[in-house]
């Protein structure tokens, strides 16, 4: 009977020191940042939402109404008619209804399209006189998609307006 008062006491030790350590470690989780994917639809809405000029930059692209933007993964660089970088979007348009939008959209911008291709993640190429426009359309767990527009100069603009980087030849 003792050594029955005796595994129950350990046990109950043991839960009361898990219980202890699982508390501390939820405490400490807490101060992690967020780096999910949508961080837009987080608790933080407020500090990743963007403000109503935030798009007003970006004039020579189509960008669906509602769109949100992931300040955490997007990255612009130059001024407003020459940008690039990477900019991430949050829609609430379904993947296909995404593409058809650019598909349709894009072009009455002034890019040309180079490729398009459909699927499970799908891309759109397009290009226009001096820059290169990458579109990756993916769907998102619950509802809606996930944009990620990729803007980079073409290779005459690189060659024209900007120095090209040493080359050492092996000999």
């Amino acid at each position: 009977m003792k050594n029955y008062y005796t595994s129950i006491k350990r046990l109950f030790q043991v839960v009361i020191l898990l219980s202890i350590s699982m508390f501390f470690m939820n405490g400490c989780s807490t101060s992690l940042p967020d780096v999910g994917i949508n961080s837009a639809s987080s608790n933080n809405e407020s500090n990743n939402k963007p403000s109503p000029n935030t798009f007003s930059q970006f004039q020579d692209i189509p960008l669906p109404d509602g769109s949100e933007m992931d300040l955490e993964r997007t990255v612009v660089l130059g001024a407003p008619e020459k940008w690039v970088g990477r900019l991430v979007l949050a829609v609430s348009l379904h993947p296909s209804k995404a593409f058809d939008f650019f598909k349709q959209q894009t072009p009455s911008f002034g890019w040309e399209e180079v490729s398009s291709v459909r699927s499970a993640i799908s891309f759109l190429t397009y290009t226009s006189s001096d820059r290169a426009l990458t579109i990756q359309i993916s769907g998102k767990t619950l509802r809606g998609s996930e944009l990620i527009l990729t803007m980079s100069p073409k290779g005459s603009s690189l060659q024209s307006g900007f120095s090209k980087p040493p080359v050492n030849k092996l000999r």
